[in-house]
């Protein structure tokens, strides 16, 4: 079946179906993916697909709602961010099950300019992947966010340092992405982000203290004081 700009959910679904593969879903088991409801379908394909669809948020909201993690990737990739809702978010975010779909939920977040208010809210909150979610944002928002001032990054540090004590996989790795990130943003933001990491790395605990010497590692990288350099030239 071949898909068109304007194919149905339902259309789009049956299409992934004819896509499935169990080999390469066990292999996405190894990589810590949820692959209870996923059909084995590689982002390399996915992306295309995503590519060709227009976006729809009505459909969107349709895919979502077939709990395949593809339909659910392509959900995020092909909504429309002016008209997503923070209750949308917290929605769909109630359900996230895995790191993947948190990633990728957290550039829709920033294109639907949700970032100021979800980043506080999710980190606040005790589930695991939603509080991931928030320091993804602000990995995210680092990356692409290019407007953004610098005060916000700051400030997000302090989350950073409140929740750089939780051990949970997926939030530890977020909360560390997120730190090295801002501090590769600029070199302004540079200094007090790489303070806070050295901070972390003289910690008593254990999660605070892997986190903070992984990003002094990189923040202290010559590759990243290059290109950091490079920015401001």
């Amino acid at each position: 079946m071949a898909l068109s700009p304007a194919s149905t959910a339902e259309e789009i679904a049956a299409h992934l179906l004819t896509l499935a593969s169990e080999e390469k879903r066990a292999g996405m088991a190894r990589f810590g993916i949820a692959t209870d409801r996923a059909l084995g379908i590689p982002n390399a394909v996915l992306n295309p697909i995503a590519r060709q669809l227009k976006r729809d948020h009505a459909r969107s909201a349709a895919l979502w709602t077939t709990d395949l993690r593809e339909a659910r990737l392509l959900a995020i990739l092909t909504d429309e961010p002016s008209r997503v809702t923070r209750p949308q978010i917290d929605a769909m975010a109630a359900e996230f099950d895995s790191w993947e779909i948190v990633d990728h939920a957290a550039h829709l977040i920033c294109e639907a300019k949700l970032a100021h208010e979800i980043i506080p809210a999710y980190a606040a909150d005790q589930r695991e992947f939603i509080r991931r979610t928030a320091f993804s944002t602000i990995a995210t928002a680092a990356m692409h966010l290019k407007k953004e001032t610098d005060d916000t990054f700051v400030a997000w540090l302090g989350l950073v340092e409140a929740h750089a004590g939780d051990g949970r996989n997926f939030v530890k790795k977020a909360v560390n992405w997120a730190l090295r990130q801002v501090g590769k943003r600029s070199l302004a933001l540079h200094p007090p982000t790489l303070a806070l990491a050295e901070k972390l790395a003289a910690s008593p605990d254990k999660t605070a203290r892997w986190i903070g010497k992984d990003a002094v590692r990189e923040l202290t990288d010559p590759r990243t004081l290059e290109r950091l350099n490079a920015k401001k030239r």
